[in-house]
C-alpha cells in the first residue's frame, strides 16, 4: 500500500525531494481521517463522498483524478485501520496546532454534510479531539460554526 501511495505522488505530482513520501504519507493519514468522519454514523453517504473529495482537492490542491486515487486509498486505509493512532500520530508530529485545527473544521464539515449529529459521530470527533491535542474552546468552536443552524 505504501508503494502503490509513494508511486501515485511521484508520478502525479513530480515530487522531487525526499520529503515527498512524508508528504504522501500526511495526505493520506488526514484523508483516512476524513472517511473515519463519513463512516462513523454507519451511512457513508454521497454527499459525504462529495464534500471530503471536495475538502481534499481544496486543501492539497489536487486535481480531480488525483484526488480521487488519494480517495481511493484513504478509503481503504480507513476501512483496514484498527484504530486512530497511527494516522493521529503522523499528523501531530508533523502539522502545527493550526493545521491539526483545520483538519477537524473538516472533520466537522463532514460531520454535518448530512444536517445531523448522530452519538457515534460525536464519540470520534471527541476521540480526535483528544489524540490530535485540539483545546476544547477550539474543538466546541469549530463545532458551532459548522452546526446547520
Amino acid at each position: 500500500m505504501i508503494d502503490a501511495i509513494s508511486d501515485f505522488f511521484r508520478k502525479r505530482l513530480q515530487a522531487q525531494d525526499d520529503n515527498s513520501g512524508l508528504e504522501a504519507s500526511l495526505r493520506l493519514a488526514s484523508a483516512a481521517l476524513l472517511f473515519e468522519t463519513a463512516m462513523a454514523d454507519y451511512d457513508l453517504g454521497e454527499q459525504e463522498r462529495k464534500t471530503i473529495q471536495s475538502l481534499v482537492c481544496e486543501q492539497f490542491s489536487l486535481a480531480q483524478a488525483d484526488a480521487e486515487t488519494l480517495l481511493a486509498l484513504a478509503e481503504d486505509q480507513a476501512r483496514e485501520a484498527t484504530g486512530l493512532h497511527g494516522f493521529t500520530s503522523l499528523i501531530n508530529q508533523h502539522w502545527s496546532e493550526k493545521d491539526r485545527l483545520n483538519l477537524v473544521e473538516q472533520m466537522w464539515r463532514i460531520v454535518y454534510a448530512d444536517a445531523r449529529l448522530d452519538d457515534h459521530e460525536l464519540h470520534l470527533m471527541r476521540k480526535i479531539q483528544r489524540l490530535l491535542h485540539i483545546p476544547q474552546k477550539d474543538f466546541v468552536a469549530a463545532k458551532l460554526r459548522h452546526k446547520p443552524a
